[in-house]
């Protein structure tokens, strides 16, 4: 019943550990995305100008 235990929460920990990694990154490239449409949507306007 505990080693039963101990493998449900090893299992959950390795998921949690690389779904969050996952996350994480593509937080980060969301983020790097948004500032190169925010610079490009300011340089655009000022060459339309």
């Amino acid at each position: 019943m505990l080693g039963i235990l101990a493998l449900i929460l090893v299992v959950l920990w390795l998921l949690g550990f690389f779904a969050f990694h996952i996350t994480t990154a593509a937080i980060h490239i969301i983020l790097v995305i948004a500032l190169v449409l925010v610079v490009l949507h300011f340089l655009r306007g000022r060459r339309s100008l």
